[in-house]
């Protein structure tokens, strides 16, 4: 009988780490099953997967800015938080989802010049949270490292997505050069 018991714990283990660890996960995929879905459609385009993750990582900035101006938000500084979080994840994704396409070597240019342009207004956008949060420094403290996470990752990835762009296009030249070489 003893035996059995010890058995029955062996199953129930594995069981209770997966409960426990779930428990312990409060974040959620930033992505809703719509956006999953969008992305599922246009899985192999890159010019249409990366334009989605830009629109999606825009929506997250703007609820950025409803969760500050709504007041039936009662935790504001948690809510940003939990936006900027979100914002972080989806716009990581879309970094992935770019080197993920420059290792099968697709061409980026056009796209790219979509996101160098969503760069420029993340940092405005994240910036002037920053200045807001100044006024505010109490409640700015429970945002304040996804905040300046958030701020490094748009800064390091628009020189990142600059010299891709210039890269592809000296790239490109040099293709259009050697197809227009006689031999």
């Amino acid at each position: 009988m003893a035996c059995f018991g010890h058995h029955r714990f062996w199953v129930v283990l594995p069981l209770l780490l997966v409960v426990g660890r779930a428990a312990g996960q409060h974040r959620s995929d930033p992505l809703t099953d719509p956006e999953v879905d969008q992305l599922r459609d246009v899985a192999q385009d890159a010019d249409q997967r990366l334009a989605l993750y830009v629109t999606f990582a825009r929506a997250r900035l703007a609820t950025i800015e409803q969760a500050r101006s709504d007041p039936k938000v009662t935790d504001k500084p948690q809510a940003i938080h939990d936006r900027l979080q979100d914002f972080v994840d989806v716009y990581d994704e879309l970094n992935d989802n770019i080197d993920t396409f420059v290792g099968r070597k697709a061409d980026l240019r056009k796209v790219l010049k979509t996101i160098i342009d969503a760069d420029d207004e993340f940092q405005a956008k994240l910036r002037a949270l920053k200045d807001s949060a100044r006024a505010s420094t109490e409640d700015a403290k429970q945002y304040e490292f996804v905040l300046s996470d958030a701020m490094e990752d748009v800064d390091t990835s628009v020189t990142d997505h600059r010299q891709l762009l210039t890269e592809q296009e000296a790239q490109a030249k040099l293709k259009k050069e050697r197809k227009q070489k006689p031999q």
